[in-house]
C-alpha cells in the first residue's frame, strides 16, 4: 500500500499537462512504471490519481458486487465513468484529457493534494474554497470520525 504525503501546486499548459511534483514522483517511484488511474470524485469536484496498484485493490473489491443487484451495477457504472489510464510522458509530466479538466474546472492553477493511497487533482480556486468551507466544522467532524478510536491509540 502507498501512504502519499503533501500537497504542492503546478500549472496546468493548454493541453492539460501538468507537472507532477518531484516529492511525489520521488514516493512514486517504486511503482511510477505501472502507470495511474485518473477519475472523477465521488464527493467533490475534483479529480483522482490512483497508483495502478491502489486501483487494483479497489477493482477486487468492485468485483466482489453482485452484478444482477441494480443497484451494485449501477454504482460500478457510475463510479467507474470517465476512468482513464495515464501515465507521465518522458519529460514527467501528466496529461489530463479534456472531460476530466472540464469536470473539475482545472484552467491554469492546480493544486495536488494527498489523500493517503491516492492524489487528489483540483483546480486551485475550487480547493481553496472547500478547505475553507471544511475548517469551519473540521473539529466536530475529527471527534465524530476520530474521536472514539481507542483500539489504535489514534489521538
Amino acid at each position: 500500500m502507498v501512504n502519499l504525503i503533501g500537497t504542492y501546486e503546478c500549472k496546468a499548459d493548454a493541453k492539460g499537462r501538468l507537472m507532477i511534483s518531484s516529492a511525489f514522483k520521488k514516493q512514486l517511484s517504486p511503482i511510477l512504471q505501472e502507470g495511474f488511474v485518473l477519475k472523477r470524485a465521488v464527493f467533490q469536484s475534483c479529480l483522482e490519481l490512483y497508483p495502478m496498484q491502489e486501483w487494483n485493490e479497489v477493482m477486487r473489491k468492485m468485483n466482489a458486487l453482485n452484478r444482477f443487484v441494480k443497484k451494485n451495477n449501477d454504482f460500478i457504472r457510475r463510479f467507474t465513468a470517465g476512468v482513464k489510464v495515464v501515465e507521465l510522458d518522458a519529460s514527467g509530466r501528466l496529461l489530463i484529457p479534456k472531460d476530466l479538466c472540464q469536470f473539475a474546472s482545472i484552467k491554469k492553477q492546480v493544486v495536488l493534494s494527498s489523500a493517503i493511497n491516492i492524489i487528489e487533482i483540483w483546480d486551485k480556486d475550487s480547493y481553496e474554497q472547500t478547505i475553507d468551507d471544511a475548517a469551519v466544522d473540521f473539529a466536530s467532524l475529527a471527534e465524530e470520525v476520530m474521536g472514539n478510536s481507542d483500539e489504535d491509540g489514534i489521538s
